[in-house]
């Protein structure tokens, strides 16, 4: 059996900053990064649904991942996303990224049944070099049977992390960690909805945008022993994630606005087709921002 993978913790899925003009700003890429190590990320997850990826030129996705390298370095990993289309796909996408010196892999693929997903997903891990990542995504289900994940664990070296985004998680998180006795390594996505009921079952790690000092507190403070604490911090953010978690639209529009008044990001701008950010949406979320730095100023004079 494998060793766990050692990723514990925060892995901040990153938006894509604009310019006034609309292009990507890759010094404001560079400057969230910053922001998010300073934080204590164990990670980061580009590109992905979060950083609009399908307006993204392949210039763009490789400068951005490029730029995040190069502020990265060997301090966390970086895991790259090859997007939700065929297995085909997937291998294009890693012979364009190795040039950049890929090693860790978000794969998510179709599934019509068992064979033809297990066929899959071994010709993807094939070409990854270190790590991939399967993201179980299913919003309308429970996705992935436990049986199937299971062989694919035991049968594929790089196999290593789980992302479950299924309906319910909970369950499956705590179903899947003691079938691989807690070898195969579970994150948990979506914002964190479910972030202190996931850190109860035991998962790894959790992969949300923005609000890099209060996820990686909330974590801290679990994992120090201080359950209740990090209940009454993850509650203060419970009306962020239940106006942000409307559509993956609004949370995009949100967290961007986030990291724009928080002079990480040049603008809040947004590529099209999008869902409308308007003007009630700006005033609700313009509340939850200035509460969101408040707390996050309050954490940074505490880790003085």
């Amino acid at each position: 059996m494998k060793d766990l993978y050692p990723l514990h913790g925060i892995v901040t899925v990153l938006n894509t900053p604009y310019t006034p003009d609309g292009e990507v700003d890759y010094p404001a890429v560079n400057c969230n990064v910053k922001e998010a190590l300073r934080a204590g990320v164990s990670g980061f997850l580009v590109p992905a649904m979060a950083s609009e990826v399908s307006k993204l030129t392949l210039f763009e996705k490789l400068k951005i991942l490029e730029t995040v390298f190069n502020t990265v370095g060997d301090k966390v990993p970086v895991f790259v996303g090859t997007g939700g289309g065929t297995a085909y796909d997937a291998i294009n996408a890693l012979n364009i990224y190795g040039a950049l010196g890929v090693k860790n892999v978000l794969v998510q693929l179709p599934y019509e049944n068992d064979e033809q997903f297990k066929a899959d997903f071994i010709k993807v891990a094939e070409k990854v070099p270190e790590i991939i990542m399967l993201q179980d995504w299913d919003f309308s289900g429970y996705g992935l049977s436990d049986e199937l994940i299971l062989e694919l664990f035991e049968t594929v070296p790089a196999f290593r992390c789980l992302k479950i985004e299924t309906v319910p998680a909970g369950v499956k998180y705590s179903r899947i960690l003691e079938t691989t006795n807690g070898k195969l390594h579970v994150s948990g996505g979506w914002a964190v909805t479910q972030m202190t009921e996931g850190l109860k079952r035991g998962v790894h790690a959790f992969m949300p945008t923005g609000m890099h000092w209060i996820y990686t507190e909330i974590f801290n403070l679990f994992k120090e022993g201080k359950e209740e604490e990090a209940i009454v911090l993850f509650n203060e953010i419970l009306p962020v994630l239940a106006f942000s978690n409307q559509h993956l639209d609004i949370s995009v529009h949100f967290f961007k606005r986030l990291l724009w008044k928080q002079g990480i990001f040049p603008t809040p701008n947004v590529r099209e087709p999008i869902l409308p950010f308007d003007k009630i949406h700006e005033e609700i979320a313009d509340k939850h921002i200035a509460n969101i730095i408040e707390i996050e100023n309050r954490i940074r004079k505490i880790r003085k």
